[in-house]
């Protein structure tokens, strides 16, 4: 639960930012409210955290750090970028929330139904996105994501 916890710090991070640069003002409301969900997830996954005595990662001011400035750069780049990248950023966070219901137990009934909403979030972010008009990000922007997202979660794992 940690590991979303940071993914869910991440992407506060990259809504804020996005909506800061988007140019559409109907698309900064659109982040923003994206923002507000992402906040919900967060406190979810908090209270979660506290319940099972678990801690969140020493290193989420990092985490949100780099992903503000990531999302800076998606929104200066142009809104169908931005947008491209919210859809590629919830298909990878979607892919990670459903390998992580196949490893829950089976008695986790509560962080189940978090991971379950969290996962219906993401997928609606990412289908309102790609109907807003997102650019479809190259390949190795692609791969880029996903080996940083895979550092990010590997360290978070421990940290």
């Amino acid at each position: 639960m940690r590991v979303n916890h940071v993914g869910e710090v991440c992407a506060q991070a990259l809504y804020q930012a996005q909506a800061f640069s988007a140019r559409d003002p109907a698309l900064r409301r659109h982040f923003d409210e994206a923002a507000r969900e992402e906040t919900d997830h967060l406190a979810w996954i908090e209270r979660r955290l506290n319940e099972l005595g678990a801690s969140t990662s020493l290193l989420n001011p990092l985490w949100y750090a780099g992903a503000f400035g990531i999302g800076l750069l998606a929104g200066r780049i142009g809104d169908t970028v931005s947008l491209g990248f919210v859809v590629e950023t919830e298909r990878q966070v979607e892919r990670h929330l459903e390998r992580h219901l196949d490893t829950l137990p089976a008695a986790d009934t509560r962080s189940q139904a978090i991971v379950r909403q969290m996962k219906e979030d993401e997928v609606r972010h990412a289908v309102n996105a790609e109907q807003a008009g997102a650019a479809t990000l190259p390949a190795p922007v692609r791969w880029a994501m996903r080996a940083a997202a895979k550092l990010m979660t590997t360290t978070a794992y421990y940290v």
